[in-house]
Order: structure tokens, then C-alpha cells, then sequence
């Protein structure tokens, strides 16, 4: 018997009474209309998905008995239910050095967010990732497709050459003193030699800590001393254009001229289209690795603790110190397995490309280790959305390649929309063979959702708010939320579970899908007696269905979620479990719908209050991107001497000639906010501001809060200079300086009274 229908076997927790409801519309819970519309109205279109399991919060995941189970919802209630059993058959799937005995174990019950999973298995994530495969029959697969339009290659490896390439690489690490627990800090963008040094520490159990090509100096000074690595791997430059070259070795050699670590060696990647110069004592990748002979190779791999780390992602802090999360080598192996064909339908030997860079989350998780493990082929994308050469790019590797799955952020479909509204590059491709698509980063708005999936799959679900799954299930087009710190998704719609569409539940537009499997989601009602940033709320309330709250994960965790902070697990309870005890506070704000549908619209600050009504930016954003002349846009707020605060509209206009003079375009936007958010939304046509694009970091993801800190320190200085500090992560400086220009030209001219 499968593992998915013996866990629909199980019995039905017992329900819990619901708490009742409040008022859709209040001061304490404003929401788009155009949102609370697609979840209330039109009850012959939403019939349908009433059949959907409900989520009750206060229980944890239990259905009307009306309503059909979907296979998800039930499996995660076993999940909740009945941990050890679940995660004990969920490991099997992983090779062990020693297999585990039982699944977690809380140490300590007075701090319940240190949880262990497998806590006495040991293990080599690499040797999962390759070596077993080789030993199973895979030695011949494609393991890795590396495609650059930026530099014209197309270069595939098998999982034997893959493993032998590794193989260098760790002996290379071994000669230069690396050994289990040390970290090796990589500093390169998207090439086949990055997956090769993550591959080799892991295989070590060295520590890998990747930081994305191209960071400040300074920036690039504080993880290096902060993770203090035997080893730095770097390249010679990144390419992040057809005409775009940025040298990394001189900021490689700024950062390290301010840190007090040293590391033992630094091995650089020489890039053709830039030779770095190299310092005394450092070597060339070319020199190092490429001319090790087959007799000097390491052949061996390092046991390590389950619970043991796999590698340091450094992500933002507030205090602009970086926060380095730790992922645990167990747990994290599992639970990539898991996904990877029941969330992402990606079985062994379909090809998966993730277009990320290795730098981020999604890089790691679903680049190199996710599609490795399942024993996919994974596809290494160096290039952009456009200008690589044009728009057809996507579709292009997507239909040379055979994707089966493909996975992006939903600010490059933005870009996509603008530069190819109608969707012209796409049909000289054949996508028959994609069976599903994701989104993650931001919360998708659901025009530019119902965009993609018209142009993919040819279903045009313009003015619906549901989309329900066929038979054979093909061209999925799904969103998706996880964070750097929890490693794999939170929620989503798991695809990969059935090929009969009915057992699915219906892709709603503009929400993340619903819990997976360990993931125990609350929603707890916003209070405005504390400050959020720095109060601890000791009896947190549930919110109603469809209220607005903080997003939270009760405890325990489940597997592959960061076990601490490098370094500092004082911060590391502090930042996610202080403000609600026993739950891990997300950061970020939404809602559950009455479907069970998880709606995930803002982080806790962006989230704008003005005249004591509490508005999701995201819900202003999803109605101006509705405009058929804007391309994409960003709210936040501008401090108002009355209201506290009022939304500001950047806004982007498609590259062609607007059919409507600027003007008539505000006003739309302004009429169209008052009539699916509300008037109290306080949108004023004084308060949209046009920019040729906005400042983004190199995921994707709008820079928001620089922007919000642009408006603050214009208010007080209309300087020609931005005070505001350049985030370390923004893709292009530039951008940052015209939407200054634009914020200072725009405060000159308008009123404080609107």
C-alpha cells in the first residue's frame, strides 16, 4: 500500500466549534472588497468550492462533514495527529548512515521551539543527492542542465560526472584544511561550480554559507565574519546580462581587507569574459579542482547528526545585522523528498527548474538539493526573464529542456506582462509537457495570476476567482508561501498527489493554497494595545474566518524548518517565538478564508493604518494592477498629520503609449480603490506617483521599505541626494535614484491635507 493512501485510512480527528464570526467590514478589519467579493459572491460559481476541506483553527485541520476531504487536507491531519507515525514513514524514502528510531524530541518542554527531528540518524545529504543514485541505475541521467544565454552555453552532466566533479571539489575543500563543522563560504552567482562546492561540503559535512554575487563589500564583511569559513569560493565576475558583467574579486578583496577572519584559502572561478588578478597564496578553481587527477580523489563522506547543520543562508535583519539560518541536515532531506513529487509532481528522472539564483532559499531548497535527492534533473537558469535575449526566454528553456515543473517569483510575470502583454513569444513554444507551474516570493495578484495561466494553458478565467484543476492534470499554475527560515512551503496546492483533477482542491487566485503536511496555521487577531515589534502577547486570540491577523505555525515545528541562528540562539527565540509563546510568529499578516484557503497579503509592516482602519497594501495593489495600462505597481504608507497615515500608489505604466493621458489614469485608479476597497482607504489621485520601474531586490521581491523610508525622510527633505541607505540586495542602484527623484518631485507638489 502507498504511503498517501495509507494515510487516508486514518480516521477523522473530531470537530471543534468554530468561534463565531465577526463583521466582514470593520475599524479592526478592513480587507479589498474585490477579495471578500471572490470569497463571498456569486454562490453558483463558489458552489463548487464549498466542497473544499475547512480549516478550524482552533482545532487544527477538520471538514464539515458536508464537505468532500481533499487527499491534502487529510493527510496533514494525520500529520498533526499522529507525528512519530507520519514522519517515520516519511524518512524511509531517505538513505541512512544509521536510521533513526523515532522521528522528534523536545529536550526541554519549557522551550518547546527547539525540536529535534530524527534525532539519533545520521546520514550524508550528498550521498543522497548523487552517490545513490549512481548506485541505483541513474549514473546515465542527466542530473544538471546548465543553460546561459548570457554567455551562450548549454551544458548538461550526468549524475556520474556530477559525482565526480564533487568528488574534486571535496578533495580540493580536504586538502585546505575543511573538515566536519567547518564552514566554506561561496561567493558566485548561477554556475555549475556553485552546486559543486554546496554538493562537496555536504559531503564533508562541512557548512556552506552561499551569499549572492555581487554584494557590497560591507555587506559580504559581515557574513564572512560572522561565519568565520576555512575556505572562500569565489568567481571571477557574475553575468547578469547579455551586456552586463559585474567583477567580483575586487569586492571579494574589500571585505576581506575588513575583516578581522581570515580565511585559509581562497579559490577563485576564472570567468572568460573577466580574468581576475589573484593575491599571494590564492588559487584558480582551474588549478585546484579542474586538474586533480582521478588517483588523488576523496571517495569517502562524512556521517552527520541529523539535527547537525547543512549549510548558513544569511537573510535580513532589522538591526542590519544579517540573521544566519541554520538548516538542519536531516530534517531537510526528508522533508525535499517529500515535496518534490507530491507538491511540486516532479518524479525521478522528470526535469525541475526553479529560476532562482543559487544566493536565495529557492536556490537551495529547489535548485541543487530538492531535485538531486528526488533524483530529477534540475536545471541551472544564468540569465532574466527578457533581454535574454527577449521575452521567449522562459518559454524557451521550458520547452528545449522538456520542463515537467517549472517555479518562479511573480514580480518576473509582471515583467513578462509588461514587455509581452498578449503573450506573443509564448506561442512559438510547445509547453504541452509542463504539467505545473509555481509562484513564490510575493503574493501573486490575481490578474497577474490569471494572466499566466491564460497564456500557458490557453483557459481564459478573467473575472473568476477559481480555477478548478482537470483531468490529466496539465499547466497548473499555483502560488505557494515558505520563507528562507522555514526552507519548503508553509502552503500550497500539492499537485503532485493525484492525476484526477476532482481530488484536488480548485487553484483560488491570489491565495497561497492551503497547509501542508506538519503545518498547524493559526491566524491571531491583531490588538491594538500592544507594539507589535516589541511586546509579548501571553494570551493571543484567534482570528475569525476572513479576519485579518498575524500568520503563526503553532509548535512543534515541523521537520526542516531552521533549528537556531548562527551563533546566536538568544535571537533566534526572540525574533520568532518571544511575541506569541507557543507559536512561531511568521511575520507576515492574512487570513483563511471560509474554504480553508490561506490568503497571505502583506508583511506585519506593511500593513497601513490609517484612521484606526487596518489595510493590506496587498489589497490596494490587486486592484490597480486590474488597470489596463499599469504594469505593475507597490503601496505604502505616507505619514499624514490627521490619519496617522495614508496609501501611497507607485505605480509603473506598460512600456507602449497609454491609450489615456496620466491624469485619467489616477483617476481610474482612485475610483476603482473606493469602490473595492472603500472610501476610508483614503486613496487620493494626489498620491499616485508614476516611476519607469521600481527598485527590487535580486529575487524580485519590491524593495518596500526603502521606498516607505524615501517618503519619510522627503517629507522632512526634499534633497537632490537619497539619505536613505542602499539595501545590500537591490538588483540596480540606479532604480533607486529615479524613484527619489520621482518621490521629491512628487512631494513638492502635493497637498498634506490629501
Amino acid at each position: 500500500m502507498s504511503l498517501n493512501r495509507a494515510y487516508l485510512r486514518l480516521p477523522l480527528a473530531r470537530p471543534r466549534a468554530a468561534r463565531p464570526a465577526k463583521p466582514l467590514l470593520s475599524a479592526r478589519n478592513i480587507r479589498s472588497h474585490s477579495l471578500l467579493t471572490s470569497l463571498c459572491s456569486s454562490p453558483a460559481r463558489h458552489a463548487r468550492v464549498l466542497s473544499t476541506s475547512r480549516l478550524l483553527l482552533r482545532g487544527s485541520a477538520i471538514s464539515d462533514a458536508s464537505c468532500k476531504l481533499y487527499m491534502q487536507e487529510a493527510i496533514r491531519q494525520r500529520s498533526l495527529r499522529d507525528p512519530e507515525g507520519f514522519w517515520m514513514e516519511a524518512q524511509q524514502a531517505i538513505d541512512w548512515i544509521e536510521p533513526p528510531t523515532r522521528a522528534l524530541e523536545i529536550p526541554d518542554p519549557d522551550r518547546p521551539h527547539k525540536v529535534k527531528w530524527f534525532p539519533d540518524g545520521k546520514l550524508n545529504v550528498c550521498y543522497n543527492a548523487l552517490d545513490r543514485h549512481v548506485r541505483n541505475g541513474r549514473a546515465q541521467q542527466t542530473a544538471l542542465i546548465y543553460d546561459s544565454p548570457v554567455t551562450g552555453v548549454v551544458a548538461k552532466y550526468t549524475y556520474s560526472q556530477l559525482l565526480h566533479r564533487v568528488k574534486q571539489a571535496a578533495t580540493m575543500l580536504r586538502s585546505n584544511g575543511v573538515k566536519k563543522g567547518d564552514r566554506v563560504l561561496l561567493y558566485m552567482g548561477a554556475v555549475p561550480e556553485a552546486i559543486v562546492t554546496m554538493l562537496a561540503c555536504a559531503r564533508l559535512g562541512a557548512v556552506h554559507s552561499v551569499v549572492f554575487g555581487g554584494f557590497a563589500s560591507s555587506e559580504l564583511a559581515k557574513r564572512i565574519e560572522d561565519c568565520c569559513p576555512v575556505v572562500v569560493v569565489s568567481s571571477s565576475c557574475g553575468i547578469e546580462g547579455m551586456d552586463k558583467t559585474v567583477p567580483y574579486k575586487p569586492l571579494l578583496d574589500g571585505a576581506l581587507q575588513m575583516c578581522k577572519h581570515k580565511p585559509q584559502k581562497v579559490i577563485v572561478l576564472q570567468r572568460p569574459r573577466l580574468v581576475a588578478e589573484l593575491n599571494p597564496g590564492e588559487e584558480s578553481w582551474q588549478d585546484a579542482v579542474d586538474s586533480i587527477p582521478d588517483s588523488s580523489l576523496y571517495h569517502g563522506y562524512e556521517a552527520v547528526m541529523s539535527d547537525d547543520p547543512l549549510y548558513i543562508l544569511y537573510t535580513s535583519g532589522t538591526t542590519g545585522v544579517p540573521k544566519g539560518v541554520v538548516r538542519p541536515s536531516g530534517g531537510h532531506a526528508v522533508v525535499l523528498q517529500y515535496t518534490m513529487e507530491r507538491m511540486y509532481a516532479c518524479k525521478p528522472g522528470q526535469v525541475y527548474w526553479s529560476a532562482s539564483d543559487l544566493g536565495w532559499i529557492l536556490g537551495h531548497s529547489y535548485i541543487c538539493y530538492g531535485p538531486l535527492i528526488n533524483g530529477s534533473t534540475t536545471v541551472l537558469f544564468e540569465g532574466k526573464p527578457i533581454g535574454t535575449p527577449d521575452p521567449s526566454a522562459f518559454y524557451r528553456v521550458m520547452a528545449e529542456h522538456k520542463v515537467n515543473t517549472f517555479f518562479t517569483a511573480p514580480t518576473a510575470l509582471m515583467i513578462l506582462r509588461r514587455e509581452d502583454p498578449h503573450g506573443e513569444y509564448r506561442k512559438k513554444y510547445n509547453l504541452a509537457h509542463v504539467k505545473a507551474i509555481f509562484l513564490a516570493g510575493e503574493r501573486c495578484l490575481p490578474e497577474i495570476q490569471r494572466w499566466w495561466a491564460r497564456h500557458i494553458s490557453g483557459v481564459d478565467d478573467t473575472g473568476l476567482s477559481v480555477h478548478h484543476i482537470g483531468t490529466p492534470v496539465r499547466n497548473v499554475v499555483s502560488d505557494n508561501w515558505w520563507q528562507t527560515e522555514t526552507g519548503s512551503p508553509l502552503t500550497g496546492i500539492q499537485v503532485g498527489l493525484s492525476e484526477d483533477g476532482s481530488k484536488l482542491p480548485p487553484i483560488k487566485y491570489g491565495s497561497a493554497g492551503m497547509p501542508v503536511q506538519g503545518v498547524d496555521l493559526r491566524v491571531l487577531r491583531i490588538k491594538d494595545e500592544f507594539d507589535e515589534d516589541t511586546e509579548v502577547d501571553a494570551h493571543p486570540e484567534e482570528a475569525a474566518r476572513g479576519e485579518i491577523g498575524n500568520i503563526v505555525i503553532k509548535l512543534p515545528l515541523p521537520p526542516g524548518i531552521m533549528n537556531t541562528l548562527w551563533n546566536d540562539d538568544e535571537r533566534f527565540y526572540k525574533a520568532y517565538f518571544c511575541r506569541f509563546p507557543g507559536f512561531y510568529d511568521t511575520g507576515d499578516t492574512g487570513m483563511v478564508d471560509s474554504e480553508g484557503y490561506v490568503h497571505i497579503l502583506s508583511r506585519a509592516d506593511d500593513i497601513i493604518n490609517v484612521a484606526a482602519h487596518r489595510i493590506s497594501t496587498s489589497s490596494i495593489e490587486e486592484v490597480v494592477v486590474e488597470h489596463s495600462e499599469i504594469a505593475e505597481c507597490c503601496v505604502v504608507a505616507r505619514p499624514h498629520a490627521i490619519k496617522g497615515s495614508v496609501p501611497v500608489v507607485i505605480a509603473v505604466c506598460k512600456h507602449h503609449r497609454p491609450w489615456q493621458t496620466v491624469e485619467q489614469i489616477k483617476d481610474d485608479i482612485v475610483a476603482s480603490i473606493r469602490e473595492r476597497v472603500g472610501p476610508f482607504a483614503s486613496v487620493y489621485r494626489q498620491n499616485v506617483v508614476f516611476v519607469d520601474r521600481l527598485p527590487k531586490t535580486r529575487s524580485g521581491k519590491v524593495l518596500r521599505k526603502m521606498i516607505r523610508s524615501m517618503i519619510s525622510c522627503a517629507m522632512h527633505n526634499l534633497s537632490s541626494q537619497c539619505p536613505v541607505p542602499t539595501p545590500a540586495t537591490i538588483e540596480e542602484e540606479a532604480v533607486k535614484a529615479e524613484v527619489w527623484s520621482a518621490i521629491v518631485a512628487w512631494l513638492e507638489t502635493a497637498s498634506e491635507s490629501k
